[in-house]
């Protein structure tokens, strides 16, 4: 079977209080991109790997990486959104088989756990990683202008890798672009596929502020 991995990774690093690019920040000595990249290679080094970059990081990426041990990929040039870098992406599978998109800075994930969660796409026909909410949840009603109870038990966390097929993935990015598709399993959700949840895993951070790239060198250790 074909695998893909497609990595998004168009961070601006502005959460991160940083000029550079979150993706480019350094963890352990190495960009946060490079861990993640590492992370499917181990997983099975005969998977296709794709970075999105915006076009203007290409070079930079590529320095950032010249001494580091090398792991195939290629660039794909990504778009306004997450949405659309996605699409560029998927634009460029020329094969069938099964597809991962996951996060750039997202790069705890355990390669075993990459591994489960393609067997578990083959079997079901897509797997998105989801963790159970640890804290009381609330949400806010517009008609009873006030935050509402939510039962923990009920809800889900989303991460990353979401793994669907070729086939799949290209009919559901064919559809226009909305504000409703907050993830790539919403618009494949969106055709009106079930979307199945695998368990994730509570160190697959997303490293997205300060914090998180302090608690990501703790765990990596």
């Amino acid at each position: 079977m074909k695998k893909y991995a497609i990595i998004v990774a168009g961070g601006s690093g502005q959460r991160m209080q940083s000029a550079v690019p979150k993706q480019f920040l350094l963890l352990q000595g190495k960009p946060i991109l490079y861990h993640t990249l590492r992370a499917f290679y181990l997983a099975d080094s005969s998977t296709e790997l794709i970075i999105v970059l915006p076009a203007d990081q290409f070079t930079a990426w590529r320095s950032l990486i010249s001494d580091l041990p090398p792991i195939p990929h290629r660039l794909v040039a990504g778009g306004n959104s997450r949405f659309h870098s996605s699409q560029n992406a998927i634009q460029t599978l020329k094969e069938e088989g099964m597809v991962a998109i996951h996060d750039g800075v997202r790069p705890l994930i355990d390669p075993a756990l990459i591994s489960t969660s393609f067997q578990a796409a083959v079997e079901k026909g897509n797997a998105v990683l989801a963790v159970a909410s640890k804290d009381s949840v609330r949400y806010y009603s517009a008609e009873k202008e006030r935050f509402e109870h939510l039962n923990r038990e009920t809800i889900r966390l989303i991460q990353t890798p979401q793994i669907f097929s070729v086939t799949d993935l290209k009919e559901a990015f064919k559809q226009k672009y909305s504000d409703d598709f907050t993830d790539d399993a919403r618009v494949v959700e969106a055709l009106g596929i079930q979307i199945n949840l695998v368990e994730g895993s509570y160190k697959n951070i997303k490293i997205t502020t300060p914090e998180d790239l302090v608690l990501a060198e703790v765990l990596m250790q």
